[in-house]
């Protein structure tokens, strides 16, 4: 099982690459924004900006989320990183909306031959973000995944939010200096779309783990496979999970021979009980009840 000195040490060192990136990146975009006069490099720098908040988010969510269990929160605080993931969901939709707002106030005024046509400068700080965003989203998820971090992998789908983002920009800053200058702001009001679904499915994603959402079927189906195979577990009456966060809490009841003494009975509960921690390293904590077999 990865400990939890471990987890946050993972955690950290991504965020702190991902910070740096998107600085270099927001500074780069805003300056090619400005200099090539695009409204949706400058959209964009924008977004960028918004990750380093949103990776901080994410820093202040896992350290506080690592804490061990006190008397006020028995349980850990393993829930802080779903708040967090939800703070940065709201962050991601109100930038997306923001940018989408400013566009369409171009798009709505008509004139669109005073549109100002984006310079080269423009395209190639899209195409280096789009390449960049990409790679920094792929190495990311690839952490998220072997840490198991939800707010970690909401980081990730930023990363990539922000890379369908700079694709936006680049069409529309390409349609723009090819004679169509509304493609320009249609290209921000594209990145405002991306950017609300990112926003969406990571705070669903929290909300699930707030709500005690149960696991899927095949990890609850292997939790009963586990029990059976325990010697003197003659079946499984129930089985409850909940998602905690990034760990899972486990209610069992297993059948057992009534005949048997409660010190027998109680050292079987006790071997379904190893057998899932050891597992099922995901699984924090196992509640096994014996039930008497008819």
């Amino acid at each position: 099982m990865q400990s939890e000195q471990e987890y946050e040490k993972v955690a950290m060192k991504v965020s702190r690459v991902s910070i740096a990136a998107n600085l270099a990146l927001t500074i780069l975009k805003l300056a090619a924004g400005i200099v090539a006069h695009s409204g949706a490099m400058i959209s964009d720098a924008i977004h960028s900006a918004s990750d380093v908040f949103s990776t901080i988010v994410v820093i202040i969510g896992i350290r506080i989320s690592g804490k061990a269990s006190d008397k006020d929160h028995p349980y850990g605080h393993e829930r802080m990183e779903c708040v967090a993931a939800i703070v940065l969901a709201t962050i991601l939709s109100v930038t997306g909306l923001g940018i989408g707002y400013k566009a369409m106030q171009k798009i709505a005024g008509g004139d669109y031959a005073q549109l100002t046509v984006p310079g080269v400068l423009a395209l190639a700080a899209a195409v280096l973000s789009i390449v960049v965003k990409e790679g920094m989203y792929q190495y990311t998820k690839v952490y998220a995944k072997r840490i198991d971090s939800g707010a970690l992998m909401a980081d990730a789908w930023h990363h990539r939010s922000d890379a369908l983002s700079s694709v936006g920009a680049l069409i529309g800053i390409a349609g723009s200096r090819m004679g169509f200058p509304i493609l320009d702001p249609v290209a921000s009001v594209v990145i405002c779309v991306f950017i609300e679904k990112a926003a969406y499915e990571i705070f669903m994603d929290a909300v699930d783990k707030m709500v005690d959402k149960a696991c899927d079927e095949k990890v609850e189906t292997m939790l009963i496979e586990c029990a059976l195979k325990q010697d003197g577990v003659q079946g499984v009456d129930l089985l409850q999970t909940r998602v905690f966060g990034n760990k899972i809490y486990v209610d069992i009841e297993i059948r057992v021979n009534g005949e048997l003494k409660l010190r027998d009975a109680h050292g079987i509960a006790e071997h379904v009980h190893d057998a899932i921690e050891q597992g099922f390293p995901k699984v924090k904590h196992i509640m096994v009840h014996v039930n008497p077999a008819e």
